[in-house]
Order: C-alpha cells, then structure tokens, then sequence
C-alpha cells in the first residue's frame, strides 16, 4: 500500500469540519422544514447544503478521490481513497434542539479507514483520529478507560428501534449484562467512548459513512472497533458495529452476541 501523508489529509479533514460547521450553526435550535427521505429519516437544508460544502472542497482539491456521503450518495466508487461523509449523525436529535449530533469525516483506503474526525459544531468539540496515531479531542490527547467485566460497563445505543428479530434478542443479552445501557447519542458516543466515559456501542443498520470515522477515533484511543463477527470494518461491513474501550469487554459482549 502506498504512503500518503496522513498529516496533510487530517489536516484537509479539519478544515472540512470547520466548513460544515459554518453552515450547520446558524441553522440549530431556529424554525426549520424538515423532509423525509425514502427509508422515512429526518434531512434538512443544513444536512444538504453542509454535505455540499464539504464535497466541493474534496472536488477541488483531489478530484480523483471518492465520495460517499448520506445526502448525495457515492461518486468514483473505484478510487483508491475515498472520503466518507455525514453531514449531521443524529438529525432527529438536530432538529429537536438536542446537540448530541456531530459531523463525521473519514478517509478510507482500499475499503479501511485510516483518519477520522467526529465533530460537535454546538458545543465545538472535535476528536480526530488517524491509523498508528493517538487520537486528539481538541488538540488534547485521550484514552480508552479500562473495563475489566461488563457488570462495570456503560454501554450506548443510538436507539433500541434498530435492533430487529435475532438483532433484538442479542442487543437485550449484552444489555442485560452491562451496569447502565442508554440511547440517543448518535456518534457523541463514540467520542465518549474515546475519551473514557463510556465502555461500549452496539449498534445495528449503520451506513459506512456513520461508522468509519469512528473507527480511528476509538483505535487512536486504544480501543476496539469491529463488527459483530469481531472482524474489521470497512466499507462493506454489514452495519452491525460492535465498540469497546477495552479489549477484555469487547470480547465478553461479542460472545454474546453470538449467543
């Protein structure tokens, strides 16, 4: 695989997240439409016109890289590097004046994701991560917390809603295990996980571009990110993340899953 300077593209990614929050501030906690898209969430015109920002800034930069983005699907599919957009992870708690939300930018190469940033244009809070790196929460370095057994574990969830069928009943045996199980933090979680007040996020029916920005974020911090197989993410993963601060956790909750 061939080197690519990581430096200078974190440093693009910031300035992708600064150019999203620009557009997406003034539009929080104000009267805003709101449509629904075909599979029935929430998009407005801050998601829109955000996304659009950040994909005219790759074009013009590195028009051979690929796009995939929530609002305006996927472009050079074949490209070696491609960037992976959410403009806003978690609209519904955006449009219910609940800054829990965030923009996620990731870069991936081959399918795997080597840099990330999760970003909080509200409360400005940014944590970035990139591969072989520590991960950074405003510039300030941050670490996983241990978790020995899950009895002692916090785990998050996005919404019990989008576990279904076997899903269900898997999510319900890792809750039942765990201290404190709560829902509605979107990608937020993530980040907290990073920075060691959460232990573990189990999610179902993720897209590529909700999930692989985390991927760095939380191995930066000395974390584990995979899916529900205990493999690797990547732009084919099936969407059903499994996310631990510690390995010991992460391994009791995958056995699990599995039943």
């Amino acid at each position: 695989m061939p080197e690519i300077d990581l430096d200078a593209f974190l440093a693009f990614a910031l300035r992708l997240a600064d150019v999203a929050g620009e557009v997406i501030r003034p539009y929080f906690r104000k009267p805003l439409a709101v449509s629904d898209k075909a599979d029935l969430t929430p998009v407005t015109v801050a998601d829109r016109l955000a996304e659009e920002a950040m994909r005219a800034l790759i074009e013009g930069h590195f028009p051979d890289h690929g796009i995939l983005g929530e609002e305006f699907g996927r472009v050079r599919e074949d490209a070696e590097l491609i960037w992976t957009l959410d403009p806003i992870d978690g609209t519904k708690s955006f449009i219910s004046g609940v800054p829990l939300f965030g923009t996620l930018i990731a870069l991936t190469q081959r399918g795997r994701p080597i840099l990330g940033v999760i970003d909080q244009p509200i409360s400005r809070e940014r944590w970035a991560g990139a591969a072989g790196r520590p991960t950074t929460l405003n510039g300030a370095l941050i670490r996983c917390r241990p978790c020995l057994e899950l009895a002692a574990a916090t785990l998050f969830a996005t919404t019990p809603d989008m576990f279904k069928g076997e899903d269900a009943a898997a999510f319900a045996r890792v809750s039942a295990a765990v201290k404190l199980t709560r829902f509605g933090a979107d990608c937020y979680a993530y980040g907290l996980v990073a920075a060691g007040f959460v232990d573990i996020v189990l999610e179902a029916s993720l897209k590529p571009y909700d999930f692989c920005a985390m991927v760095p974020v939380v191995e930066g911090a000395g974390g584990v990110a995979t899916d529900w197989r205990g493999e690797s993410l990547d732009l084919t993963s099936d969407g059903r993340i499994l996310v631990a601060g510690d390995r010991r956790a992460h391994d009791t909750a995958l056995a699990l899953l599995g039943g």
